[in-house]
């Protein structure tokens, strides 16, 4: 399957990141045109090559750009308004996951010390940057009465996390770093911006979903994985593979109410 418009562009946030260059092979494997926006010029070249090899027609513009930064964002809409370029679908999937470090003192996740000013510039990315481009982005498609957003959530945005999986024995006694507080703040707060984009902007025939992903495989430790495919029905993590964003845009339309619950 192939979508129908050449002329049409889809904007992947954090294209470089873990998921960012999955998001943007499967959009460009049903026909969209990709720009791939984030912070490093040498990683995105070298996802604007790997994708243009494999796909030799699909059209692949990449910009470094802040997506916290309103200036940023909105210069990038004016130039892309200038070259005649339309934006009919918008992936915001960029964001800060702070890593689960082994030897990282407890002190630095535990709440009783997390600090105000790490907590910000942790939300910063999730939080600001989706509501900033859903807004400048989200502008346009009102106006042309049409478009899709996805964002990028995971189940730490709507359930709470089980805090003994990073324990080989499963044990919160010995347990030496939590998985931070800024994640969870930062994916929960991706739904409350769905669900308001889905009823603020419904009737202008823009879409807003948010995608719920659990544990992807990154090389993480064999203790790990084994203690979460015990908490996960399938008994697997997902890969970057499994191409969910291309189902997100051709289903769009019949999962639209899952928002407004």
């Amino acid at each position: 399957m192939k979508y129908s418009s050449k002329n049409n562009y889809a904007i992947v946030t954090g294209a470089t990141g873990l998921l960012g260059p999955s998001h943007t092979e499967a959009l460009a494997s049903i026909g969209y045109n990709i720009i791939i926006i984030d912070l490093d010029n040498k990683k995105l070249i070298n996802l604007k090559n790997k994708i243009k090899k494999k796909f030799k027609k699909i059209k692949v513009l990449f910009f470094r750009c802040d997506v916290t930064s309103e200036k940023e964002v909105t210069n990038l809409k004016i130039k892309l308004r200038k070259d005649k370029i339309k934006i009919d679908c918008l992936v915001n999937n960029a964001d800060l996951n702070p890593k689960m470090i082994a030897n990282q003192k407890i002190k630095d996740s535990r709440i009783e010390s997390y600090s105000l000013s790490r907590l910000k510039s942790e939300i910063n990315v999730g939080i600001l940057g989706t509501f900033n481009c859903c807004k400048i982005f989200g502008e346009d498609m009102a106006k042309n009465n049409n478009g899709k957003i996805i964002n990028i959530s995971s189940d730490l945005g709507i359930i709470a996390p089980d805090h003994r999986i990073y324990d080989k024995n499963e044990n919160l006694k010995h347990l030496k770093t939590f998985k931070p507080i800024s994640y969870a703040i930062s994916k929960h707060a991706i739904h409350g911006i769905t669900k308001y984009i889905s009823t603020y902007w419904g009737h202008r025939n823009v879409r807003c979903n948010t995608l719920v992903l659990g544990s992807v495989l990154n090389k993480q430790p064999k203790y790990l994985i084994a203690n979460i495919k015990k908490r996960v029905p399938l008994m697997r993590l997902a890969n970057k593979k499994d191409h969910i964003i291309y189902y997100f845009c051709y289903m769009n339309q019949l999962i639209a109410a899952e928002a407004y619950k």
